[in-house]
């Protein structure tokens, strides 16, 4: 019989109305009886555990890395593990895990967009497809993924799209790596990435994220600089664009040994230094340059290596940045059969 273990971390899927808004009400045992009445499971066991009963908009890095160990530990038991948890914060939570996540037990993030008492939930659905992916033997080998509305998503460049409608998560550029429905569980192709944090990480070095938009100037970098961040994310205009001042304070930062990653502000595409006195000045500096990622993926990917290197090493940061995002496909890798050019994430 496989074994499951199901882990209620709080979010829209747990949460009842009351007078004052939403609030987190039901646990990890309560969330399964609901998603058993959708789908019958013969021949899985699971096993309820509840870790945290929050939304996710409060969660903190310190209660996703506890959250990652609690994976790993019931990794080591069960043959998958499911987490209900809030879509606020959901691909960052999940990114996060994966970055931690060494074993070939599958992992799945769910959650809802409607509460529990809604008179039409969507959690319990969610929840189900979550659990038959999980104990499906197709999902062994997958890393962390994410199950919601019938799909199965890749979390390396999955994004919330929507705040309220229950399609509410995409992968964009990437899709669906399955589908769990009436006709059962299909897999598609699936890309893991390795782990990059060790086991025992309880907190990140601090990386801030700078938004641009039209005139926007160097304040942010110079505050984010004041408090000693270790690095700096830029979500930037169009295909990795920063204005002028910007720019200069970015340079500023890359010659005082702070690394910046360069992501986009559109919601589909990747990112490449194209254009003089933004993108390709960066690239020429020696700025990491992520692909598809979201600003808030990066972020955590950056502080991922900043815990296991040197302050100050731009190479390592670099390198190590880089071969993760070629070995997840958010950015090409060098085309051995191609003439030399230069590499357009520089």
């Amino acid at each position: 019989m496989a074994h499951l273990v199901l882990l209620g971390t709080g979010g829209t899927i747990a949460t009842r109305a009351t007078g004052g808004g939403r609030a987190v009400q039901v646990g990890a045992a309560e969330l399964l009886r609901a998603a058993d009445a959708v789908w019958p499971r013969p021949g899985v066991r699971v096993e309820p555990r509840d870790v945290a009963g929050r939304a996710s908009f409060a969660a903190r890095l310190t209660d996703v890395l506890d959250l990652a160990a609690r994976i790993a530990s019931a990794a080591g038991t069960a043959d998958g593990v499911v987490v209900a948890h809030g879509t606020d914060t959901l691909e960052e939570s999940a990114f996060l895990v994966s970055l931690a996540h060494s074993s070939p037990t599958p992992v799945v993030f769910t959650g809802a967009q409607r509460p529990f008492d809604d008179p039409a939930p969507d959690g319990p659905r969610n929840l189900a497809a979550a659990l038959r992916w999980a104990a499906s033997p197709r999902s062994r080998g997958t890393g962390v993924t994410l199950a919601f509305a019938d799909q199965v998503l890749p979390v390396v460049g999955a994004r919330k799209t929507h705040t309220l409608a229950l399609r509410a998560f995409a992968a964009p550029g990437r899709g669906p790596v399955g589908h769990v429905d009436e006709a059962g569980v299909r897999a598609l192709a699936t890309v893991r990435p390795a782990p990059l944090l060790p086991p025992g990480v309880r907190d990140l070095p601090r990386v801030e994220v700078v938004a641009q938009y039209l005139g926007s100037d160097a304040a942010a970098f110079a505050d984010a600089r004041s408090r000693g961040v270790r690095g700096v994310v830029v979500a930037g205009f169009g295909s990795g664009n920063t204005t002028p001042d910007a720019t200069s304070a970015c340079l500023d930062l890359l010659a005082a040994g702070i690394p910046v990653v360069i992501t986009s502000r559109v919601g589909e595409g990747p990112v490449v230094g194209l254009y003089a006195g933004g993108g390709a000045d960066l690239a020429a500096a020696g700025a990491v340059f992520a692909g598809d990622l979201s600003p808030w993926q990066a972020r955590l990917l950056l502080a991922a290596v900043l815990a296991g290197t040197e302050p100050g090493d731009l190479d390592a940061v670099r390198d190590r940045c880089l071969a993760w995002l070629r070995e997840t496909g958010a950015v090409s890798c060098p085309d051995p059969t191609s003439p030399p050019r230069k590499d357009p994430t520089r």
